[in-house]
């Protein structure tokens, strides 16, 4: 790692949400988690992490916040974490664009995270391969390490071991009931499926039944969440993302356009496209920030 310019200039960086196309518990682990599989599809919309390399060794979050704390702030764990881990002498300000939900299994504090750390391994000059990089994202959460990898995935484990997959790039009408969703909650549920049938790639990609196993536990407990369903299911197959409260649908982007315009104004909808490559992927390929 060579020496961290003392001053630089602000820098933007892409950080997409990601919709889980489905979600399945296919039995617990030994240390007590569950063990997944889901797709998870990247989308063209998302946050922006604003990065500037500072001339001390401070690392400042600034711009306005949800009630997330900074010590709980998964951007700033991110640049402690790297910090620590090389050894930079380097410092950052740190600002954050946010559009995605918060809670709403959309990837929002992971795909932030994921942003820093590519960045400021770009500004630090500390050289860290994206398998390294991904390596300390797990540290934060188990979605980092896919906004890192920067591809859509077949993903199992707790939701880190990834496989690339092409997705049709789709267009997708996604409705924000703003229902805040407790992950821990979901996980504890005694109704929860957790022995669903393990899918391969090839099964997944012919057709086989997909769900979200956490939807019927979300019905049950946000009433905002069932709503959104039963009114986008009107249009088709719609789905709950994550453990959060958003729900979405895939289609093609006339119709997507036509579902968000009607929606009920007690929630929030737009249309994003899937697409299988980040856009933060080439920033961390080509150093451009």
């Amino acid at each position: 790692m060579t020496d961290v310019p003392v001053q630089g200039d602000w820098s933007a960086w892409s950080a997409p949400a990601k919709l889980n196309l489905f979600l399945h518990i296919t039995g617990r682990r030994p240390d007590g988690y569950h063990n997944l599989q889901t797709v998870f599809q990247l989308l063209d919309w998302g946050d922006t992490v604003h990065c500037r390399v500072r001339g001390d060794a401070a690392i400042r979050r600034l711009g306005e916040h949800s009630d997330v704390t900074e010590q709980d702030d998964l951007v700033v764990r991110a640049a402690h974490l790297l910090k620590s881990a090389t050894g930079s002498p380097g410092g950052a300000d740190l600002r954050v664009d946010k559009r995605i939900p918060v809670g709403g299994g959309m990837g929002g504090g992971s795909s932030d995270a994921a942003a820093t750390l590519v960045a400021l391994n770009q500004l630090w000059r500390c050289g860290l391969s994206l398998p390294a990089l991904a390596r300390l994202g797990r540290e934060i959460g188990a979605d980092v390490p896919v906004f890192i990898y920067g591809r859509s995935a077949f993903a199992e484990g707790v939701g880190d071991e990834l496989v690339p997959v092409e997705l049709p790039e789709r267009s997708y009408v996604i409705l924000d009931p703003a229902a805040g969703v407790s992950t821990a909650a979901l996980f504890q549920a005694p109704e929860l499926t957790r022995d669903s049938t393990p899918l391969t790639i090839a099964g997944y990609l012919s057709g086989s039944k997909t769900e979200n196993v956490f939807e019927p536990v979300v019905r049950t407990r946000y009433a905002a969440v069932a709503r959104a369903l039963d009114w986008l299911s009107r249009f088709g197959d719609a789905r709950l993302t994550g453990t959060g409260g958003v729900v979405f649908l895939a289609t093609d982007a006339s119709e997507a356009k036509m579902i968000a315009e009607a929606c009920p104004s007690a929630m929030s909808a737009w249309v994003a496209r899937g697409i299988n490559v980040s856009p933060l992927l080439a920033q961390h390929c080509d150093g451009s920030g």
